[in-house]
């Protein structure tokens, strides 16, 4: 039996078990190298991803590039304002076209020069006039789908997965009050950790770690006996408190007369399967978003900003920025613990434990990631 058979095997015994006996991912889940390869081509492959937001690409010509599952990708704004995703590989000598973010009037291949238009469609080819099988109309970047979702960039090589809206309906119905698609992006950065993706999914998914990891932050301010996790849907799962105006952004703005009682001051945080992570409040909002490098390391997309009632206070800039510095040092205290995860589970000793009532997300995650990888 291949590792990665007993991996899946093992993650499929391991949440066959009730949530009220239910322990946590075995540690093959996250170390088999098989394992992700399967998740590579069952889940990251298959799923809608996010490549940030929208309002992140706003002239024609500006770009980003990202890698799903191996693949390299295109994210732009064309001539029409339209986002588009588009191979990043030439369809000369297979080069890769463009790398990190900028502006370009056209892709231009660093290597032979083969130069294409934002649509995709080939522009110029120096000196290949001397081969008849050549026919410039003919060549293109293949199209990658791309939907622009409440202000997300969403991305998938699956071309039969249903509409992201379609897919997500559920959360508007939660969250649809806030507008998340007015929400504007005032920072974006990107970083890389060492440990698994799902280790760091996970820890976004609950509050139980809060009064520890977070103790030089805002673990003072959490509270385990007040804190409720919902069952989640089939696409996400969340959970939600409600903040006091210790922090001022994350309750509505004064003038804002639309949001009323409890809605005023309560935070969602979504978990959209598999890698997109939310922290939504009336104020403000951060993310992260995630994509596997080797079963030990993350490439994490982390950024965020402000609802439009914000945008618009003349005080706003001088409030996000003692926000993000919290931000910021509620990630590095994240980033120790999950790196502490990733070790111990190198240990011969490792094995799981079983879940807090306050850890359901993590159990409905792992049930989808063995419901993905197996097929079922």
């Amino acid at each position: 039996m291949t590792k990665h058979v007993d991996a899946v095997s093992e993650l499929a015994e391991n949440v066959a078990t009730p949530f009220e006996r239910a322990q946590a991912m075995p540690v093959s889940a996250y170390t088999s190298e098989d394992f992700l390869a399967l998740e590579q081509s069952e889940i990251f492959s298959r799923s809608w991803l996010c490549a940030g937001r929208a309002d992140s690409l706003k002239k024609p010509g500006d770009y980003m590039t990202i890698e799903i599952a191996g693949e390299p990708i295109i994210v732009l704004r064309d001539r029409e304002g339209e986002l588009r995703a588009l191979s990043n590989v030439c369809r000369h000598r297979m080069s890769v076209l463009l790398e990190g973010r900028g502006n370009v009037r056209a892709i231009t291949c660093p290597y032979h020069a083969w130069t294409y238009s934002l649509d995709g469609s080939l522009r110029g080819a120096p000196a290949m006039e001397k081969n008849d099988s050549f026919c410039k109309k003919d060549v293109s970047l293949p199209s990658i789908r791309c939907e622009e979702w409440l202000g997300w960039i969403m991305v998938t090589l699956d071309p039969d997965l249903p509409s992201v809206a379609e897919s997500l309906s559920d959360l508007d119905t939660l969250v649809g009050y806030l507008n998340m698609g007015d929400y504007v992006q005032t920072f974006s950065e990107e970083h890389r950790w060492n440990t698994n993706w799902k280790i760091l999914a996970e820890n976004f998914m609950e509050s139980y770690h809060l009064p520890m990891c977070h103790a030089g932050t805002i673990g003072g301010a959490s509270k385990l006996q007040d804190m409720v996790c919902p069952e989640g849907f089939p696409g996400f799962n969340y959970h939600h408190i409600l903040k006091d105006d210790s922090v001022p952004l994350a309750l509505a703005h004064p003038s804002n007369t639309v949001l009323q009682g409890d809605q005023r001051r309560r935070t969602w945080l979504l978990a959209i399967y598999p890698s997109l992570m939310i922290t939504l409040t009336p104020g403000y909002f951060w993310y992260l978003s995630l994509l596997p490098d080797g079963p030990g390391g993350v490439k994490i997309m982390y950024g965020g900003g402000l609802s439009p009632d914000y945008m618009n206070d003349p005080n706003a800039e001088e409030y996000f920025a003692a926000l993000k510095g919290l931000l910021d040092h509620v990630n590095e205290e994240d980033r120790g613990c999950t790196e502490r995860v990733w070790k111990g589970l190198q240990s011969k000793f490792a094995k799981p434990g079983a879940l807090s009532h306050l850890e359901r997300p993590n159990y409905e995650f792992a049930t989808w990631i063995s419901n993905k990888v197996s097929g079922t």
